[in-house]
């Protein structure tokens, strides 16, 4: 049982960084594999879509490993989300907590603000903008990268891809923007 305790709670970046970078190399080594999730959305688009589209033509079973990669992160995070939860309480920074309350966002509950992220607010104004828009925004943002930040940060800047670099620098830039610029005047319309 104390190793169960272990695992629940939050584990410093000095122990969980290393073990996702070393996915990197472990990767590589059992087959030439790059980490990296977006791109099982189209190899998923690729098997059930019988659509003679060209940018699912390929062989998507070449890469019928990174469904199985996905299929086990969805399995971790919900076995994680019911047996692992730690029962403590989110520790946010008071500095957090007072920025967020300035820009009108008082319950914090788990990860994600539920003001912003709640299912109620998902058929309204709010949840279009949030949801909706900002979804197809990741998305597309996703697809011109060539790749989502996990598989650029991770997986491309460890093996000193230019264009990773790049992507990683407007990852970061955008988010600045959007916390700063974007979501001030975002939360004055609701």
């Amino acid at each position: 049982m104390e190793i169960l305790e272990f695992i629940k709670r939050p584990w410093p970046w000095y122990v969980a960084g290393p073990l996702i970078g070393l996915t990197v190399p472990v990767l590589l080594l059992i087959g030439n594999k790059s980490f990296g999730i977006s791109s099982s959305l189209r190899h998923i688009c690729a098997a059930c879509l019988p659509a003679k589209i060209p940018f699912f033509q390929y062989n998507w079973r070449r890469e019928v490993w990174n469904l199985f990669f996905v299929a086990g992160v969805l399995v971790g995070g919900f076995l994680a989300a019911q047996f692992l939860a730690n029962p403590a309480a989110i520790q946010l920074s008071a500095a957090t907590i007072a920025d967020l309350q300035a820009l009108g966002i008082q319950n914090f509950s788990g990860l994600m603000p539920s003001d912003l992220f709640d299912v109620a607010n998902l058929f309204t104004l709010k949840g279009l903008v949030f949801f909706v828009a900002g979804g197809f925004l990741v998305g597309f943002g996703t697809r011109w990268a060539g790749g989502c930040t996990s598989g650029h940060a991770i997986m491309g800047l460890s093996n000193l891809q230019w264009p990773s670099l790049v992507a990683t620098c407007c990852f970061m830039a955008g988010g600045f923007a959007m916390t700063h610029l974007i979501l001030p005047h975002l939360m004055k319309l609701f």
